[in-house]
């Protein structure tokens, strides 16, 4: 997704006050400003080269141009059938120098919604959860009343709730032009109940089912229905039906822990040159983002965890067609730019259709595509976050770095002899995938956190 979704619903936002509180909207997992190109309609991209062998020489080349323009460190990982090439570039401690390694393990933001998505799907394909039924029929007391009859299990994970998302309440300071309350809640726990009642009070977006609009509060109440359906915390379920089934090794929900186990970068976080110099937040409690954006994987055990799901692995195909039936997303025109499923959306690129999710939270950022049969995948993690300036209207300023990373995801979906990306353009500010500061907020104050 990169700037596909991201473009998709700021761009029709006007009112500073709205702005203001979607520009938060995805801590918990939303996804960094990766690809950075004008997005085409979805229908109309032409399909004119497929995927070709890896040169790992050139992929090596451009993973460390996006080092070159700017990122501190970033790991990668990509897949031609049997074929693979794990990469690292740049620093993984800013002050010692000490450098990235392939296979670090890393906070993947709301790549987390795919793996809960599999495991509400799952539950559905046991006849315990149906997804077109009542939330309200669920979780009556965390949804009461006519919206829990109106909102659907499906609206939940397709985003079509209209139910807002909690993190301009999780993080206040944010919205006066202060990153405050990312020190002041490092060590915060929270539970599941309070995430929900945040997103619950504030005012319905929109009717249910009548538009689209990104919420991490979908996701958390995603987690207490399965916690309703089979008895036990919701991580021990994701983690033991997808996580362990996947055989995934290296990829797992911190719980109160703040700290990742592994091998890790540090993770920097500038806010668009609010956080001057940029700070480390890898030390974080992730209770913030619970089922909506707290796992911890690393590049590999993403590509093996999308084919697996691409190709049958983990769902039936009843509920992996399901999962891929998808609900438009639209720029200011109307024009379709992207397409969001359960929990995973599609995007186009020079060699066709891409199928994943992206995520960020303060400091990291990560992306992980496929292609439609999980035969080409890149997955990648990178450890500073919205490092793009904003311009007075609060929108990104182009960044090297993003040309850079359409460059790199380019050549690793798509293989030698495709044609180069679509034309550069600056990603905008995008409640779907980072929590960025508001409009005017480093512009108006010109106010830095040192």
């Amino acid at each position: 997704m990169g700037a596909a979704v991201r473009r998709a619903r700021l761009a029709r936002l006007r009112s500073p006050a709205t702005a203001v509180a979607l520009c938060l909207a995805s801590l918990a997992g939303a996804a960094p400003v990766v690809m950075a190109r004008a997005a085409a309609p979805v229908s109309a991209v032409p399909v004119t080269a497929l995927p070709q062998g890896l040169d790992r020489a050139a992929l090596a080349r451009d993973l460390d141009a996006v080092r070159d323009a700017g990122m501190y460190g970033a790991y990668a990982s990509v897949r031609d059938g049997a074929a693979g090439w794990d990469g690292a570039t740049g620093v993984a401690d800013r002050d010692t120098g000490r450098p990235t390694r392939p296979g670090m393990e890393h906070r993947v933001g709301s790549v987390t919604k795919s793996f809960t998505a599999v495991a509400v799907l799952q539950q559905s394909a046991a006849g315990r959860i149906r997804l077109d039924a009542p939330i309200g029929d669920y979780l009556p007391d965390l949804v009461p009343g006519e919206r829990g009859r109106r909102i659907t299990v499906r609206m939940l994970l397709n985003h079509t709730s209209g139910i807002a998302d909690y993190v301009p309440r999780a993080f206040p300071s944010l919205a006066r032009g202060s990153a405050a309350s990312l020190d002041e809640f490092r060590h915060r726990t929270l539970a599941p109940a309070t995430l929900i009642g945040w997103g619950l009070d504030a005012p319905q977006v929109f009717a249910p089912g009548t538009d689209w609009s990104y919420s991490n509060t979908n996701y958390v109440l995603l987690g207490e229905l399965l916690r309703e359906v089979t008895g036990r915390d919701p991580e021990e379920v994701i983690t033991r039906d997808v996580i362990r089934r996947a055989g995934l090794r290296h990829t797992y929900f911190p719980g109160t822990d703040p700290l990742i186990a592994g091998p890790h970068a540090k993770l920097y976080e500038s806010f668009h040159g609010l956080i001057d110099p940029p700070r480390d937040y890898s030390e974080y409690d992730m209770t913030m983002a619970g089922t909506a954006g707290a796992l911890i994987s690393t590049p590999q055990d993403l590509n093996t965890f999308y084919r697996s799901l691409l190709r049958g692995g983990l769902l039936p195909a009843a509920q992996l067609r399901e999962m891929r039936t998808t609900h438009p997303v639209t720029d200011d025109t109307g024009r379709v730019i992207a397409r969001y499923g359960l929990g995973i959306y599609t995007v186009d690129t020079p060699c066709g259709p891409a199928w994943g999710h992206d995520g960020s939270v303060w400091g990291a950022g990560t992306t992980a595509l496929s292609s439609a049969d999980g035969g080409r995948q890149f997955a990648l993690g990178f450890n500073l976050g919205k490092y793009q300036l904003n311009d007075a209207e609060g929108r990104p300023v182009p960044h090297p770095v993003d040309a850079a990373l359409d460059r790199l995801q380019t050549r690793a979906l798509c293989g030698a002899g495709v044609p180069a990306p679509l034309p550069f353009a600056p990603p905008q500010s995008d409640p779907l995938e980072a929590p960025l500061a508001p409009p005017s907020l480093s512009s108006a104050t010109g106010q830095r956190l040192r």
